[in-house]
């Protein structure tokens, strides 16, 4: 029992440290991995290329296969090019175990201490984050040991040798198991290091090792799938593809097994690279063999999977892409694109509300109302998505930028609720009972709508860049905007005073609007108090306003 929990042990180190290698490449380079990709697509050739070198750094052909899924998803580029740059990565993560399976222990304690020494003296910063990636080199190093180490005294009872031998010549077992053991461990690097491992120290035969091998290629795919099972349809094109290929080139290679070990065997220098030479050769043959049959592929996965016809509510981009969560500065900036469509929904609202004071239309005025619910879902949206960001995965900067992508949302959502009670008012206390606005009391609702329409198009602009000028500028309009709510309050009293009809007929809706109006330039305006905040320009007062949601005027 003690030799089984230490090898159980040290295969969940390695795949903890595989874990650590991938999420902490993704982290602090997982921004310009993605650009270099997108960047290196122009022909297949290329894009394999590609593949090769990012899935080297994340040690990783699924996380590979999530960022390539997600361009195809945005329609930044076609399913054969994806299927192309996943033809590189098999090779990529090949090339990482062969580098793995050299004796390299050595390293393990330099790694772990240097990244432990850096994790904690940097620990929000990126090199505390590559300290995080030499752990986990280092643990992967260290596990591979142990497994060694454990291996040897458990299989030499005689029940872990009767349980080896049931699978011996039941090469479909050998498939099957590789691949449950790649899905579980979610990573087929660790696996195949791991059979090498254990090939070495004589636990299975050469032919079962193999056979693993192969399944840990198909579990590969196989885990991709599962992953993006959630996705679209053109994300889960691309995953479905190469799963495809997986399974051709498993069918291709599992009646040549033999052949490799019998004239192979002699030139390698032992079990361990007779494996990751194996799983090299294998990868390297298929994605030359099928380099080629990128576009074939592509439509039959098209026709498993195909897309549906797009719709006035689905056409438009969606960028809150799953994908993208496990590289959280891509994340934010996605949950940021959507805030800004959420925002868009909003003006198009706010534009709305002046065309139907104007003209009365009932008809606008529901499809405004009903718009209010896809601010509502946009807002829910968004913020779910921020909560499966890791928080302690994001550094000083991006940890501000969530908070603001969070501020943000809800000033909109809260917008978006007082338009549609706006509008609600109007069609109650205006156009059923068929009463109109002074001229002068409409040219004030006019003026304020739009400096508001101005205002929320600036907030827009200090959300997408921050620029500090901007939003020092947006709030001095909050303060203008409060003085000309309430000098057009005095007037219409005035107004009221030399009992002009249409101004006593609509005095309680006239106010009530202004006075609304004035609550969403506050909430339009509160968009600038983290900017003024992060760059130190914010008054000790506002600043205290600042850390509220507005829910009437700061002051």
């Amino acid at each position: 029992m003690k030799h089984l929990l230490n090898l159980l042990a040290a295969v969940a180190l390695l795949v903890w440290g595989t874990h650590l290698v991938r999420t902490g490449v993704l982290r602090v380079f997982g921004g310009n991995l993605r650009r270099y990709l997108q960047r290196s697509l122009g022909n297949r050739f290329s894009a394999a290329l590609a593949g090769i070198g990012v899935t080297a750094l994340v040690q990783s052909s699924t996380a590979t296969s999530l960022m390539t899924s997600s361009f195809v998803g945005q329609g930044l580029i076609t399913l054969p090019a994806a299927l192309a740059v996943m033809r590189g990565a098999d090779v990529g993560t090949a090339l990482m175990s062969v580098l793995f399976s050299t004796d390299l222990s050595w390293l393990s304690p330099l790694f772990i201490f240097t990244g432990v020494v850096l994790s904690i003296t940097r620990p929000e910063s990126a090199t505390g984050r590559f300290g995080r990636v030499l752990i986990g080199l280092g643990l992967m190093l260290l596990a591979l040991q142990l497994v060694v180490q454990a291996t040897g005294p458990l299989f030499e009872s005689e029940a872990m040798r009767a349980v080896i031998a049931s699978i011996t010549s039941d090469l479909l077992l050998e498939i099957t198991l590789g691949a449950a053991l790649s899905v579980l461990a979610y990573s087929s690097l660790a696996v195949v290091l791991l059979v090498a491992a254990m090939a070495a120290s004589a636990v299975v035969p050469l032919d079962v090792a193999l056979g693993l091998t192969l399944g840990a290629n198909l579990g590969s795919g196989i885990l991709a799938v599962l992953t993006t099972a959630k996705s679209a349809v053109t994300v889960r094109q691309v995953t479905v593809g190469n799963l495809l290929f997986k399974m051709l080139g498993v069918a291709l290679a599992a009646p040549f097994l033999g052949l490799w070990l019998r004239y192979l065997q002699p030139h390698v220098g032992g079990p361990t690279q007779l494996v990751v030479f194996f799983h090299l050769t294998f990868n390297i043959v298929t994605s030359v063999l099928f380099i080629g049959l990128t576009t074939p592929v592509a439509r039959l996965a098209q026709r498993l999977l195909p897309t549906p016809p797009a719709s006035p509510a689905t056409s438009r981009p969606r960028h809150l892409d799953p994908s993208a969560l496990s590289t959280p500065s891509l994340a934010i900036s996605n949950a940021a694109r959507e805030a800004l469509h959420q925002a868009d929904v909003v003006e198009t609202m706010l534009i709305g509300t002046l065309a139907v004071i104007r003209t009365n239309d009932l008809r606008l005025a529901e499809e405004l109302r009903k718009m209010d619910d896809t601010v509502d879902q946009l807002y829910s949206d968004i913020k779910y998505y921020l909560t499966k960001i890791s928080r302690e995965a994001l550094g000083e900067e991006e940890s501000k930028r969530w908070t603001d992508i969070i501020s943000f949302t809800i000033n909109m959502e809260q917008v978006g609720d007082i338009i549609e009670r706006v509008i609600t008012d109007i069609e109650d206390k205006k156009i059923r009972p068929q009463r109109n606005f002074s001229e002068a009391g409409m040219a004030e609702i006019v003026e304020l709508h739009e400096r508001l329409v101005a205002n929320l198009r600036l907030g827009m602009s200090v959300f997408l860049n921050g620029n500090v000028r901007d939003a020092q500028k947006l709030l001095e309009e909050k303060a203008r905007f409060r003085d000309l709510e309430r000098a057009y309050a005095n007037t219409h009293l005035a107004r009221l005073m030399d009992r002009a009809t249409p101004s006593m007929e609509t005095s309680s809706l006239h106010i009530d609007l202004i006075s609304d109006l004035k609550r969403i330039n506050s909430h339009i305006c509160s968009i600038a108090y983290p900017i003024l905040d992060s760059a130190g320009a914010l008054a000790p007062s506002r600043l205290r306003a600042s850390q509220l949601v507005p829910m009437d005027d700061h002051p």
